[in-house]
């Protein structure tokens, strides 16, 4: 058995980004840049005004200004303006090569041709964009790693970039196992359950947009084998649900290694969730998750989480933690690191009722999971305890 630290260096160490391909920028949206992206030209292209006002020459702000034309966003006339002149100009418009500062409209005052500046605070290139004030020509735009958001797409646009290269998405296969579980819809009989894994496994997953497929089997060998054999063949990911404890209808394990999959670890010193199975056969991944619904999904967030972001290329593929006070008091009674569902309160967390390890009526309303490690039996009222806030409360 294994430390949750040690769990962690070997989900880094043992995984790489999947291939690369080339996309169009409009069909990159959540891809993760497998190359740094080099500017082939200066943001802003040219001096441009940043407000709807009047160019004009900085040393000419006290006198009376003759307006002598005006420039459009879009125009590419040429306009000279001497001094004592200034010319009508429009947020985006490209400033003339003989101004070197604009005014607001709102604080001038205008008769006919004749302008005079009111604005007292205006100083030398104000309301002026640069040419490349915002990015140099041949300086990176965007790094290796980096995720193309919306925004992220729409700068790479303002560069002129029509594709890029990216890490492919993995595809991906979920196994629930279990004799008892039934589809929704069915009528139960006695000692039957609604099988609820692979539903809440694929409302986790479906923000990455990836290929998944989803499979219920019973406890049985031959047909757990088989349905393993069958994910690997067409799957980058291969997780499981159930089946990897000591029981006598657990199979996972026994069929993994049947079907040549290296075990890389198996179970942690964690509550929930110490049968955690991780393993791989050549550059596939396979993660069997305990059965119990809320062991199951903690297990998801602190390992196959980052193993996702991993092989999108993502950099940064741990949950992002933070440091907050405990609100109240909690002693631990086992040996075992324990990741408990909590919320935020008063910028301090608080434990939730229901920490049992098929408790999900706790987790759909928890904000992240705090974590007390294996050496600690107690923690203080208000000592600082580490809070892993989980995606949906990400930004």
């Amino acid at each position: 058995m294994i430390s949750i630290e040690t769990a962690k260096e070997l989900i880094v160490k043992n995984i790489q980004p999947n291939s690369t391909s080339i996309k169009s920028l409009n069909f990159s949206l959540n891809h993760y840049l497998a190359s740094d992206v080099i500017s082939d030209v200066d943001i802003p292209l040219f001096n441009q005004s940043a407000m709807d006002g009047y160019a004009f020459k900085f040393s000419d702000k006290q006198l009376t200004l003759k307006v002598i034309d005006e420039i459009a966003a879009g125009d590419t006339k040429r306009v000279d303006v001497k001094n004592g002149e200034a010319i009508r100009i429009f947020t985006g418009s490209k400033l003339p090569e003989s101004c070197d500062t604009v005014v607001m409209q709102e604080l001038t005052e205008r008769n006919g041709n004749e302008l005079i500046v009111k604005d007292e605070g205006l100083k030398f290139q104000g309301n002026v964009r640069l040419k490349g004030n915002q990015l140099k020509k041949g300086a990176v735009a965007l790094k290796k790693g980096t995720k193309l958001t919306p925004a992220a797409i729409g700068f790479l646009a303002t560069l002129g970039i029509e594709k890029v290269s990216v890490y492919e998405k993995p595809s991906v296969a979920i196994l629930a196992t279990g004799s008892e579980l039934m589809p929704l819809g069915s009528s139960l009989k006695e000692g039957q359950i609604f099988e609820s894994n692979t539903h809440m496994l694929n409302a986790a997953i479906n923000p990455f947009d990836v290929k998944l497929e989803i499979n219920v089997i019973k406890d049985d060998l031959n047909t757990t084998k088989i349905a393993i054999k069958s994910a690997l063949d067409k799957f980058d990911i291969v997780i499981l649900s159930g089946g990897i404890s000591v029981g006598d209808y657990d199979f996972v394990k026994e069929c993994l290694l049947e079907n040549e999959v290296k075990e890389v670890f198996h179970k942690i010193k964690q509550k929930p969730g110490k049968p955690l199975f991780f393993g791989k056969k050549g550059n596939k991944l396979v993660f069997a998750l305990p059965g119990n619904p809320a062991a199951a999904l903690s297990c998801f967030y602190m390992y196959v989480f980052p193993a996702l972001q991993l092989m999108l290329g993502n950099l940064n593929p741990f949950l992002p933690s933070l440091q907050l006070p405990l609100a109240e008091k909690f002693i631990k009674k086992e040996g075992r690191a324990v990741f408990l569902k909590s919320v935020i309160q008063n910028n301090k967390v608080e434990l939730l009722k229901g920490q049992d390890s098929d408790a999900l009526q706790s987790f759909a309303i928890a904000h992240g999971l705090t974590y007390i490690p294996s050496e600690k039996d107690v923690v203080e009222q208000n000592e600082l305890v580490e809070f892993y806030l989980l995606p949906q409360y990400v930004g």
